[in-house]
């Protein structure tokens, strides 16, 4: 027997702060070097409501997060399951897509650089 689930049979508290991954998304967009007029014209919303989506908290529509974080690589599990260790974190992923546009000499020395700091947190900590 199938029950119809009405919104008031669900007392589901949403205690939940959408900021931070505004925030992950502001800092994505800024680091693909999109403006924040070009991505309202691609997404055709007005810049006040992407504004408040990224600075100030505001829930988007389903669509229009899917969008954003899909656009940027942003995983949010680490904001809607902070208890958990995320697998990638979103500056992971948005290295690793910035990783996938350079050549093997650019590579070589992106390696060195993480080694070289890598031995440095080494020597710190000893």
């Amino acid at each position: 027997m199938n029950k119809n689930i009405d919104d008031n049979d669900i007392d589901i508290e949403l205690d939940f702060d959408f900021t931070p991954i505004g925030l992950a998304i502001k800092k994505a967009r800024e680091v693909k070097k999109i403006t924040r007029e070009q991505l309202v014209e691609n997404l055709g919303i007005s810049t006040r409501h992407l504004q408040s989506v990224e600075n100030e908290g505001q829930f988007p529509s389903f669509k229009l997060f899917i969008k954003l974080i899909t656009m940027f690589d942003v995983s949010v599990d680490q904001y809607i399951f902070p208890d958990k260790e995320a697998e990638k974190i979103s500056a992971r992923r948005r290295l690793d897509s910035l990783l996938d546009t350079l050549d093997d000499k650019d590579l070589s020395i992106i390696e060195a650089t993480a080694y070289s700091l890598y031995k440095a947190k080494e020597q710190a900590e000893k």
